[in-house]
């Protein structure tokens, strides 16, 4: 039986989860009222992560364009894709270049039951349901397997997920994990949450609830931190930014969202 078609099991509504959360923060449906209470929660705390999602939607747009139409990606692995939206990895990768393949990753199982009644059944597509804080899980698995091709350049996403992981978690190595197997021209594209210079205590505030309350805490890493994460990859330009500033459609509008606390960067491998 294949992950598209086990039941869904355990779907965690008794605890909110950072995908349900996000889906409620972009003002989607697919949430639970736990969900809703501790978004509710942090969005008290700090107004701006409801920004801060949309802003990281907006990047993950235009990072799978670039990857895509510039840079000449192929095959995306989306790890803690989160519920499908407008706007995801495939349908933006397949605009610019059809025939694109995506597997999607995630451990929560709502998220598998969403994206099967929404990938496109052309092959190009499949969803995993697993954590990322067990890479071997994710690259062995027969989806994986079938769908990308390590002998060619591969891009791996972790777009706001990696807060998510502790430090005694080691993001590090579970980024090398993908890294490792991945060839040279290969890419890494990530974005995490940061100590805002104002309003510091909201943030941290707002890190609590993910700890109290959520499937996972939320950690927030310095910029150097971040950038650490791109060992053994050069950055692409702008480097590491406030999200809205990378590469942004409405430099206008990406100047006036300088206070977004999410930094994120593309990395090519060396």
């Amino acid at each position: 039986m294949t992950d598209e078609e086990a039941p869904v099991h355990d779907l965690r509504t008794d605890r909110p989860t950072p995908a349900r959360m996000y889906d409620y923060y972009l003002g989607g449906k697919d949430n639970f009222a736990v969900d809703r209470d501790a978004a509710e929660e942090v969005l008290s705390a700090a107004p701006e992560v409801r920004v801060l999602a949309r802003e990281n939607r907006a990047f993950l747009g235009r990072v799978v364009r670039f990857l895509a139409a510039e840079a000449g990606i192929r095959q995306f692995i989306d790890v803690g894709t989160g519920l499908p939206t407008q706007g995801n990895v495939h349908e933006i990768a397949q605009a610019a270049a059809p025939g694109a393949r995506v597997v999607y990753v995630d451990n929560d199982p709502i998220v598998r039951a969403h994206a099967k009644a929404l990938l496109p059944f052309d092959g190009t597509t499949a969803v995993v349901e697993a954590d990322m804080r067990d890479p071997a899980a994710i690259l062995d698995h027969p989806h994986t397997r079938r769908l990308i091709r390590f002998d060619e350049p591969v891009a791996v996403l972790f777009m706001s997920v990696l807060h998510f992981i502790t430090d005694e978690e080691d993001p590090y190595g579970l980024v090398a994990a993908f890294r490792d197997v991945s060839v040279p021209g290969s890419h890494l594209a990530l974005s995490h949450i940061t100590p805002p210079e104002e309003g510091a205590d909201g943030a941290e505030s707002a890190a609590d609830v993910y700890k109290k309350r959520a499937t996972s805490p939320a950690v927030l890493r310095s910029p150097k931190e971040i950038e650490a994460l791109f060992d053994g990859y050069d950055l692409v330009e702008p480097g590491l930014v406030n999200v809205p500033g990378w590469r942004p459609d409405d430099p206008e509008a990406a100047r006036a969202a300088d206070s977004v606390w999410m930094l994120g960067a593309v990395g090519r491998k060396r």
